[in-house]
């Protein structure tokens, strides 16, 4: 498996792909997790009066939590930050991933199927790059990983990628607040 991640990881095209996925794994969570970080609810609409084994009921209550609102959007703000700034994408990956999989598991229960699909390519999503990085983290994860070898690519390096995700992240931030400020006022 490792020789051929690293095949992979020498081929321009997947380098940029492995870009994308991380830019846009990243968006979902920003974008998502400023309404949380501002107090604002997720759905339009409350879901106080739904049943109370509903999709709707649940992030209802979420909400009403306040202080594990507030933390989820940070933890998705944190992860999806770091899986943009591409210089911390594994770190990223790895802390997209618990979250990334709950979120699965949530809907799963719930049998959402149109949110179903979407959460399924973006776990499988997270699951590739945590792949993509087996490098690294081969040595949290098995007694003996053996040698490291530094897998970087100088395409895949370069600083320009790292600016892009910062600066692609800030865009976004400052896009979801001002359309919240507008939705709210």
């Amino acid at each position: 498996m490792e020789k051929f991640i690293f095949r992979l990881r020498r081929l321009k095209p997947f380098q940029i792909f492995t870009i994308f996925v991380r830019y846009l794994l990243g968006t979902a969570f920003v974008w998502a997790s400023i309404l949380k970080i501002r107090g604002v609810r997720f759905t339009p609409k409350s879901g106080e009066h739904m049943p109370i084994g509903s999709l709707s009921h649940l992030l209802e209550s979420m909400y009403c939590s306040g202080f594990y609102w507030y933390f989820i959007g940070w933890g998705q703000f944190a992860a999806g930050f770091l899986i943009m700034s591409q210089t911390f994408s594994t770190l990223g990956a790895i802390v997209y991933f618990p979250i990334m999989l709950n979120i699965f598991i949530i809907t799963t229960s719930f049998q959402s199927s149109e949110i179903l699909t979407i959460t399924s390519l973006m776990l499988l999503a997270n699951i590739y790059l945590l792949l993509w990085d087996w490098n690294r983290l081969k040595f949290v994860i098995l007694h003996k990983p053996g040698e490291y070898v530094d897998q970087a690519t100088p395409f895949s390096t370069q600083k320009i990628w790292t600016y892009a995700g910062i600066l692609l992240c800030i865009a976004i931030a400052i896009f979801r607040i001002m359309s919240t400020n507008y939705i709210s006022s």
